[in-house]
């Protein structure tokens, strides 16, 4: 069985699975994998990275030494970056494979704005891997560095996950877009949002990337149920590097937990917000305290806009807008940390800075 024919036996088993019968641990939500009904405790990891204390696992157990094991049985470690254009639903992919949310997902194209990490240790391997922005042409320096940003995590992976919709699959878009990404690492199509197409129309779409003969691994799945990610993980295995465990097994994340807070945020003036507004606007967390004797993370958050028209947007009338924003991402955080939170919310207008060098980096977009 070739790598195309094995894609569409994991296409069959992927769709004729009882709905929710596999991975009883992930439950199905409107903006895309949501973990466990209890919280979860968190703690900042060393390496300044989010730890979960009861995070996904594919194998328990003690990792094997690398000493004295054959090349197939070693302990494998690298990095993964998921790439492809906007809305392809890389990020949910990101959240199915880790099996809790790390990246914002919305139904608006070009949420994410910079790579994140998400990390699963297994038995036999750790897969660090970094979700990207969408690649598109580009309209103002932000978007440059997005774009940017998802060429370097490319160019320094170790596998390539191009993920394509498979609803509009072939995209000529999507051949453009493969044909500029860098040919040293391994690169496995992974066939996205299978649940909503036929079955039989997914074969043209992989007979026409099958002759490309750029893919090692043709994957399809449907991030949003959980459906065929096992079959990716277990499809990534044996082209990852023969490498020791980077990373503590209970670290999702190299990234702080601001990082995530302020993502959750934005991610809920995403969904709440039209047009440009959105688009314009970013988060900037200006105090972060664990206040052990309240039992309480007090956050206090900036809502950065371009323009004053678009704050009063975001207020709302009477204030109505920014309450329903800070209700929504003051339970996703409560989720996120594992207790309770006071977060404040403030919008603030930083005129253009959508095109000012200086302050995408303030923001935290410029860095590679």
């Amino acid at each position: 069985m070739d790598a195309r024919d094995a894609a569409l036996a994991r296409v069959g088993t992927a769709l004729d699975r009882e709905p929710g019968g596999r991975r009883g641990h992930v439950a199905t939500g409107t903006h895309g994998p949501e973990t466990r009904s209890h919280p979860l405790r968190r703690l900042v990891a060393p390496s300044g990275g989010v730890v979960s204390l009861a995070t996904r696992r594919i194998g328990r157990g003690v990792h094997r030494m690398l000493q004295g094991m054959s090349e197939e049985n070693a302990f494998r470690a690298g990095y993964v970056t998921i790439v492809g254009r906007p809305n392809v639903g890389k990020s949910t992919l990101l959240n199915a494979l880790v099996g809790q949310k790390l990246a914002a997902v919305t139904n608006k194209p070009q949420t994410t704005r910079t790579r994140i990490s998400g990390i699963v240790t297994a038995e036999d391997a750790q897969y660090v891997f970094l979700d990207t922005p969408g690649i598109f042409t580009p309209k103002y320096r932000l978007q440059e560095h997005m774009v940017r940003s998802a060429y370097a995590a490319a160019k320094g992976a170790d596998i390539i996950l191009f993920v394509v919709d498979a609803v509009s699959a072939p995209h000529e878009a999507d051949d453009d877009l493969l044909a500029r990404l860098p040919s040293g690492p391994v690169t496995m199509l992974v066939l996205n949002k299978i649940d909503r197409v036929h079955k039989p129309l997914l074969l043209p779409a992989l007979e026409h990337y099958a002759a490309l003969e750029r893919f090692a691994e043709y994957v399809p799945t449907s991030a949003r149920k959980g459906d065929g990610v096992d079959n990716l993980l277990a499809a990534m295995r044996p082209h990852l590097p023969v490498n020791p465990q980077m990373f503590p097994e209970d670290q999702v994340s190299d990234l702080p937990t601001r990082f995530f807070v302020a993502e959750t945020v934005r991610e809920k003036v995403f969904l709440r917000t039209r047009q440009e507004v959105p688009y314009a606007s970013s988060v900037v967390i200006e105090e972060f305290v664990e206040d052990a004797g309240a039992s309480r993370t007090f956050i206090r958050a900036a809502i950065y806009v371009e323009r004053s028209t678009q704050k009063g947007i975001i207020i709302g009338k009477q204030g109505t807008m920014l309450r329903d924003i800070g209700r929504d991402a003051r339970q996703d955080i409560e989720k996120f940390l594992g207790g309770p939170v006071f977060l404040e919310l403030f919008v603030g207008v930083r005129d253009g800075w959508r095109d000012h060098e200086q302050a995408i980096r303030e923001f935290g977009y410029g860095a590679l």
